[in-house]
């Protein structure tokens, strides 16, 4: 049976701007590429679940308008099942820039992913939340959890819930109300690191790639960490994967489209 993981969090859509490098303040840079890419923190990490082969339901919101259709597009073509709110409000909307090492700049605006809320959550065996909804909807998702709780703790504010697999880079660990039970720390290029009550476990390297788009390889590193985490494979083997999944992330243009399947992640392992 694949793990089946219920996803509470957001759901974007991405207007995406390349350009050779990134503005100073104030200044204007232009010969940019513009597309529209599915993304939200939530999203993009339920596509990427799903297509690690894990059974995933969305559970959030969207506006009345014709941004919620696109937004919504790849969570559909992965065959997520959708639990979402019609809101009043906006689909929440991402500007990005992306530099041609990789290098982004975001801005969000919210939108519906203000209004999420939860109730009661579908038969699960994990749940999954990260930091652009609303506190409230994280921690009754925590509350009516039944099986292991993951929350990637960003974008970085304290939020006092005791996880048990919390994922987060440098920066965001410092927020963290608590530090116990399982935390993944990434470090960039650098790989990442997995503790326990603060004793390290595994540490692992990403293989080497061409950095194209940075923008969801942290979505792809939590999604892979937790599948496999869930399919019981060993927390060194474990990292490994999750790692070579946000590499891959990492090196390929846009959110949604840039996440990896199961098969990917092992071609590029095998590798070594």
């Amino acid at each position: 049976m694949p793990p089946r993981i219920v996803v509470v969090g957001s759901v974007n859509l991405d207007l995406v701007v390349r350009v050779a490098r990134l503005p100073e303040p104030g200044e204007t840079v232009g010969g940019g590429t513009f597309a529209r890419v599915p993304g939200g923190k939530g999203a993009n990490q339920a596509v990427a679940c799903a297509r690690l082969g894990a059974e995933v339901t969305m559970v959030g919101a969207v506006g009345r308008d014709p941004f919620a259709d696109e937004a919504l597009a790849g969570l559909r073509e992965a065959g997520v099942t959708l639990e979402l709110e019609a809101s009043d409000e906006p689909t929440g909307v991402a500007v990005i820039q992306v530099d041609d090492e990789g290098e982004t700049t975001i801005s969000v605006a919210s939108g519906a992913n203000a209004m999420v809320a939860v109730a009661a959550l579908p038969s699960h065996d994990a749940v999954l939340c990260q930091l652009e909804v609303p506190d409230e909807a994280v921690l009754a998702a925590w509350e009516a959890c039944t099986g292991l709780f993951c929350l990637n703790a960003a974008p970085a504010r304290p939020i006092a819930l005791d996880a048990d697999l919390t994922v987060v880079n440098r920066l965001e660990l410092e927020t963290l109300v608590r530090r116990d039970g399982l935390v993944a720390l990434t470090l960039g290029s650098e790989g990442a690191v997995l503790l326990d009550d603060g004793e390290e476990l595994a540490r692992a390297t990403p293989p080497a790639v061409d950095a194209v788009d940075g923008t969801a390889a942290g979505d792809a590193f939590t999604a892979c960490l937790l599948v496999s985490l869930l399919e019981g494979r060993p927390e060194d083997v474990a990292l490994r994967r999750a790692c070579a999944a946000g590499a891959l992330a990492a090196s390929r243009f846009g959110a949604q489209p840039s996440l990896p399947t199961a098969d990917e992640v092992d071609t590029i392992l095998a590798r070594g």
